[in-house]
């Protein structure tokens, strides 16, 4: 198995109609957000490059044999693909935690999600399948069938770069569409090694594609064409509603996956040690550079200020470091731009009256001095008013607000504009799902958090957008939906005066 050199520069180009772009003279230089030093180049594309990139994906679906495979040989092809991950599961793994920043344990869980996305695409692909409708009459007999919906444009986020990836492209490779995918400009890399290896495990030049570059280039294109299908986003709400905008004169299918501000909510009939765990888990995963993160922490008023002296105790453990280090468990923030944003953040709330019993600061010294580390920040007292509060901060930052009762817990958890995850901590089944089916997200997970499976479908409710990825779900939406009314036997005439024959 191979792996990357933490000195080693990695060179990419675009990757289309199934071969490597040689890199141009305009470059996009990613630096380690741990240490500055550059760990990858990519290509900085333009418009003419997203072009050609969705007019070879058209090429190949309008002319290509890939929509006309079987579904069994489909799902074969995303299998071996899953092999060859699982060959260079290390390398992939190093490529994402270089580029992004996090801990290479969690890197490799990402690669090894991203397989497992990959098989359980393939048994959908495998299983595609429509409905036959047979007592319409004895002369009628009609099918509903789903069929490919065509070229599908993915813009993919910094956070997970292969793992978001990969909630998309096998579902919609599998159910026969092609594809054009854009990743961060931050992070680049494994998507143009996933395109490789799609390519090596048999899937038909043209048929994925990788633009690298900003998205004002190469995404916003994606947008506007006319001839890419669906568009599926992973990003912030205000990016959202741009691409809506920006969408509207196609009329193309969107798949929005936008912000989020999931609560954690802790009843005092909680085990309060899993609680502790999962909070602090919910909040500091991957830097807390995660949209379903369990940024807002919820706690019953009788049981706050003990939980949140454990909490604060936890908290200093955690191991601060870069992405290459085993023993890391939070690593830097994206870039220079996005620790300033956070800080930001953790000012405001002071202003605005929150107390921080824990960080607050960029961590410096010889450790952190040559990266944007922030140090996992506890901030209590957040009213429900303060951005704190309302905004996504997306960095190692927990607000902590009390509730009374069950009532309080619900209008709080629903009480900001996203609905994309939250979690709820109680042992008392009728309280959970109560709370459950009143928190208005479009993923509730009950003592537990950050929690799924291949099988199950994700997405938001609210502002945090629309459409679903995973399960057969999310395989649905790559496909259209087609109703083939067959009429056998001697035809009763609407028009028999005209035509002749029986009315």
């Amino acid at each position: 198995m191979s792996t990357v050199e933490a000195t080693q520069i990695r060179s990419y180009g675009h990757f289309i109609g199934g071969r490597s772009v040689p890199p141009s003279e305009n470059i996009i230089e990613r630096v380690s957000p741990a240490d500055g030093r550059v760990v990858a180049t990519f290509t900085a594309g333009t418009r003419a490059d997203a072009a050609l990139a969705v007019a070879v994906a058209r090429e190949a679906f309008d002319e290509g044999e890939w929509p006309h495979w079987t579904a069994m040989d489909r799902g074969r092809a995303l299998l071996r693909c899953a092999g060859l991950m699982r060959e260079h599961e290390e390398r992939l793994a190093r490529i994402d935690a270089e580029e992004s920043g996090k801990p290479i344990t969690l890197a490799r869980g990402d690669v090894g999600a991203s397989i497992e996305l990959f098989e359980y695409a393939a048994a959908l692909a495998m299983t595609m399948h429509g409905e036959a409708h047979t007592a319409l009459g004895d002369d009628c007999t009609a099918m509903v069938v789903r069929e490919p919906a065509g070229v599908v444009g993915m813009i993919i986020p910094w956070n997970f770069p292969l793992l978001l990836l990969a909630q998309k492209l096998p579902f919609a490779l599998g159910a026969g569409c092609t594809a054009v995918v854009k990743p961060s400009e931050f992070t680049s890399g494994t998507a143009v090694e996933l395109a490789r290896l799609l390519t090596e495990a048999g899937i038909p030049d043209g048929v994925v594609n990788v633009v690298t570059g900003a998205g004002a280039e190469v995404g916003a294109p994606l947008a506007e064409s006319s001839l890419v299908d669906i568009l599926s986003f992973t990003g912030s709400t205000a990016t959202g509603k741009r691409i809506v905008e920006a969408s509207a004169g196609s009329v193309k299918r969107l798949s929005m996956e936008l912000g989020g501000k999931a609560a954690s909510v802790v009843f005092d009939d909680a085990d309060l040690d899993d609680a502790l765990d999962g909070v602090l888990f919910g909040v500091f995963f991957n830097q807390g550079e995660c949209c379903v993160s369990g940024a807002r922490l919820l706690v019953q008023d009788s049981i706050a200020d003990a939980f949140l002296a454990r909490l604060v105790e936890a908290a200093g453990r955690i191991t601060v470091g870069g992405p290459l280090d085993d023993a890391s468990e939070l690593g830097p923030m994206i870039d220079a731009g996005h620790l300033e944003k956070v800080l930001g953040h953790i000012d405001a709330a002071r202003r605005d009256g929150a107390t921080v019993l824990t960080g607050g600061d960029r961590l410096g010294g010889e450790n952190w001095g040559s990266g944007h580390f922030v140090a996992p920040t506890i901030l209590d007292g957040v009213a429900e008013e303060s951005a704190a509060f309302q905004e996504e901060i997306f960095g190692p930052v927990l607000t902590v607000t009390r509730f009374s009762d069950v009532d309080h817990a619900i209008r709080l958890a629903n009480a900001t504009e996203y609905g994309l995850a939250g979690s709820i901590w109680t042992k008392n089944i009728d309280k959970a799902l109560r709370v459950a089916k009143e928190m208005r997200s479009g993923r509730v997970w009950v003592n537990t958090t950050i929690d799924g499976a291949p099988q199950l479908p994700a997405g938001g409710m609210k502002q945090s957008g629309f459409g679903r990825e995973m399960g057969q779900a999310g395989f649905d939406e790559f496909t259209d939906v087609k109703t083939i009314q067959i009429r056998t036997g001697p035809r009763q005439r609407v028009f028999p005066n005209w035509t002749g024959g029986n009315r």
